[in-house]
């Protein structure tokens, strides 16, 4: 089985891969997705960390 960073690297060459096909996509706005999701993927699993953390009484 592979590690969550090799997964997460694949999708984010796949993203880059297919991005410059897309001529109405200028590389500012590729850059700004790319980090937008990956600041969301990190923010949603610092909330699920914590949810984990308090239902096992940890915090």
């Amino acid at each position: 089985m592979t590690s969550v960073s090799t997964q997460l690297l694949l999708v984010l060459i796949s993203l880059l891969l297919v991005l410059p096909a897309v001529e109405a996509v200028e590389a500012g706005d590729a850059v700004a997705l790319l980090l937008g999701v990956a600041l969301s993927i990190t923010g949603i699993c610092a909330c699920l960390g914590v949810y984990a953390r308090k239902r096992n009484g940890q915090m």
